[in-house]
């Protein structure tokens, strides 16, 4: 009697969240264009070698659009700015950006194959200290500086096409005293690659040896999108966000936006989904079917609590592995259960294995399984992980794995590579599921992504927000908010939350919370109202307060007038640096150079330095104070007009209402003010919390500090005479 072979389901995940700025259109990262050149199309490029292995590919809408926007639309990023420019014309910020950016890169497999790249390296230093940075930058040259704009971008090229195409073979052999011309060429031969990647895609589903499914449109947690409160069933006490979100209709928009682009890109339907993060529900479910879903995948975790037993013994072993090597069926819609064991393996151990005996180890644990099970059964083991990340850990980015590995494959009848489609066609679609867990590919459960102070803080931001435009919409059927939206789905996306919390940490975390939030502001943007000020004060905790270069030491009594009358008089004052403050989305100009501010026991006085003179300003530019905490309060006055007072106002809504003019205000050669804690409704120990926006008309034009606020404590009486023990 001849066993069935078992089979073998390879899902590679393909997912980047949407980098674009929406403020400038410039992506804030490139890890689109740099995976493309290293991870997209060689994965597709080794299947084609091999005719008798199948695979699933999964690609996510937002990195599909990325993509496209690059190889058509001439799309740029601000690392391809960084490297564009001439290394000679580099301003001294922009070559610490270079310092401190362009080495994000696996070191040892990426860096140090090229011994110029990894000198380059270790004369800035091995261990990053951004406040030493401004020093290292006088040490590099210009020549440097282009080497470096060259490594980082041909460094991400995958080595498949570094040793066939013979520019880049030529730049390798090179290796140092790069020229802008071979920059040139080089961002050139980036952009070839990226214009082959769809095409490539179109034609291996085309030609059946690969199948390829899609993820919801910006790879939004589906189940917390139809119920944040759904959180609770796998971790009954986990701490949810101030405000509950429900809105499955933004599920179901994100899935029929995802089934959409891909059927515009590819010209036909997916039938298959891998959910974000693998993350199901009945509710995920069922929308998903009503919209022509017919498989979806997820991870062994969620079906040994969806069954209500265990898969494994205390030391990993399957104790029943005919429960995890076949289909079960969900409301009509098919679903596989990841093997997470096998998955981690490749994902995360075998790449510092030697990669012939990682391709055997892999073989035999398959082997192994076909022997575990019964002989005549169509068993599946579904193997599904991160299709792009996995491979800068391994030597000659996994190509020597791979090759062994689909090479033993290719040759071994007891196992056979198929795709999803294939498998529930024509050997089974699964027998009924009684229930379905919510839970995720992480502990069957959405902790990454809610719970944790941060995360809720961003739902809270998110539920507002779209709460806001719903209202608004409602008011103004007739307005076309198609953007408003479209900046609620992306702040929808799990990226954000991924980094937020204390489980995930990357050099470029403020990004990702700046990204999350400028989606947000662009909502309120679009429907003509102003940013709330929390939006611009960090999610993440250690960024929220902007610390001053001076401390307040003392009381002040400053005369207001507009003229530095005397430096003692803001001397026991702080002083904040409004360039050294303005974190990553803060423009390089600036109306404002430094803000110092102090307080006696009774009032505030801030002082605003311009870095041009105000008399130079338009007529129309006014300095507004704004205090979110305790009580939303602005304090607005006119740069120019003879005799103008200051105005303070008081939030009423969405309103500012009129409450008052203060008298203690000038505009000369500085600006000067002294606003009572009275007025802003700010009692002694309070938390006052502030920023500075310079506003033309109705539009913000500039706000100090960009980031954060300026944050102090109103003093006590004794505040003296306690700073001197």
């Amino acid at each position: 009697m001849t066993a069935e072979p078992l089979h073998i389901v390879f899902l590679w995940h393909m997912h980047q969240p949407y980098y674009k700025d929406p403020a400038t259109g410039l992506y804030r990262l490139p890890w689109v264009r740099l995976h493309g050149t290293k991870d997209y199309l060689d994965m597709l490029e080794m299947v084609r070698d091999f005719p008798a292995i199948r695979q699933n590919f999964n690609l996510v809408p937002s990195l599909l659009e990325q993509l496209i926007d690059y190889s058509e639309n001439g799309a740029t990023d601000v690392y391809l700015e960084m490297t564009r420019k001439p290394a000679t014309s580099l301003t001294e910020n922009e070559r610490i950006f270079i310092l401190e950016n362009f080495f994000l890169a696996h070191w040892d497999n990426m860096i140090k194959p090229f011994p110029r790249y990894y000198e380059l390296l270790v004369k800035r230093g091995t261990h990053l200290v951004k406040s030493d940075l401004a020093r290292a930058v006088k040490y590099f040259t210009d020549q440097d500086f282009r080497d470096l704009q060259v490594f980082f971008n041909l460094c991400w090229i995958d080595p498949l096409f570094r040793n066939n195409d013979s520019f880049l073979k030529m730049l390798v052999e090179k290796g140092h005293g790069f020229t802008e011309d071979d920059k040139a060429q080089l961002v050139e031969k980036q952009f070839g690659i990226l214009g082959r990647i769809i095409p490539a895609y179109r034609d291996m589903a085309a030609s059946g040896q690969i199948e390829l499914s899609f993820t919801p449109f910006y790879h939004p947690i589906l189940p917390l999108l139809c119920d944040t409160d759904i959180a609770r069933v796998a971790t009954p006490h986990m701490r949810l966000p101030r405000q509950r979100f429900m809105h499955p209709e933004d599920a179901e928009k994100q899935i029929d936006m995802g089934i959409r682009y891909f059927e515009s890109v590819f010209h036909y339907r997916p039938v298959g989904m891998w959910p974000s993060e693998g993350s199901v529900s009945e509710e995920v479910l069922r929308i998903a079917s009503r919209l022509g879903v017919r498989w979806a995948a997820t991870d062994e975790g969620v079906l040994s609590a969806s069954l209500g037993r265990g898969l494994r013994d205390s030391s990993g072993h399957l104790t029943d592995p005919q429960l995890l090597y076949r289909p079960y069926s969900y409301e009509n819609i098919s679903m596989v259960f990841r093997d997470h064991t096998i998955s981690d393996l490749i994902g995360f151990v075998y790449s510092q294995w030697d990669p012939r005996r990682a391709a055997d180890d892999l073989v035999q644990r398959l082997l192994s399984i076909r022997t575990s099970l019964p002989p005549r059964s169509s068993c599946v083991v579904p193997i599904i992980l991160d299709g792009e990340n996995a491979w800068e850990h391994y030597k000659n980015d996994g190509r020597d794995f791979f090759l062994y590995l689909y090479e033993r494959l290719s040759g071994e009848e007891r196992l056979r590579t198929i795709t999803v489609s294939d498998y529930i066609r024509t050997l089974n679609q699964g027998e009924q599921l009684d229930r379905l867990h919510p839970g995720s590919w992480i502990n069957a459960n959405y902790s990454i992504w809610i719970g944790h102070e941060e995360d809720n803080l961003s739902w809270d931001y998110l539920t507002e927000t779209r709460e806001t435009l719903e209202h608004f919409q409602k008011a103004n059927p007739e307005l076309n908010l198609e953007k408003a939206w479209k900046s609620i789905y992306i702040a929808e996306g799990s990226d954000w939350n991924w980094w937020y919390g204390d489980e995930h940490s990357t050099e470029t975390e403020g990004d990702f919370d700046e990204l999350f939030r400028l989606n947000l502001m662009q909502v309120y943007k679009e429907m003509g109202k102003d940013v709330p000020a929390h939006l611009f004060v960090p999610v993440l905790r250690h960024d929220r307060g902007i610390a001053p270069e001076l401390m307040i030491r003392g009381f002040i009594k400053p005369k207001i007038d507009g003229l530095l009358t005397s430096y003692y008089e803001w001397y026991q004052g702080a002083q904040l640096d409004v360039r050294k403050s303005g974190g990553s989305m803060h423009k390089a100009e600036s109306l404002i150079s430094t803000i110092c501010y102090g307080f006696n026991e009774d009032t505030l006085f801030i002082r605003l330095d311009p870095a041009v003179p105000f008399d130079t300003l338009e007529d129309n530019i006014e300095i507004a104070i704004i205090s979110s905490k305790p009580a939303g309060i602005k304090v607005s006055c006119p740069v120019k007009g003879n005799g103008a007072r200051a105005q303070l106002f008081e939030k009423a809504g969405d309103e500012w209402v009129f409450f008052r003019e203060l008298p203690d205000a000038a505009v000369k050669d500085i600006f000067e003010i002294g606003i009572p804690f009275a007025d802003l409704k700010a009692k002694e120990k309070d938390e006052l919390n502030l920023f500075v926006s310079i506003r033309k008309g109705n539009e913000e034009i500039e706000r100090c500090p960009w980031r954060g606020h300026i944050s102090l404590i109103v003093p006590t009486r004794d505040f003296e005479a306690i700073m001197w023990y």
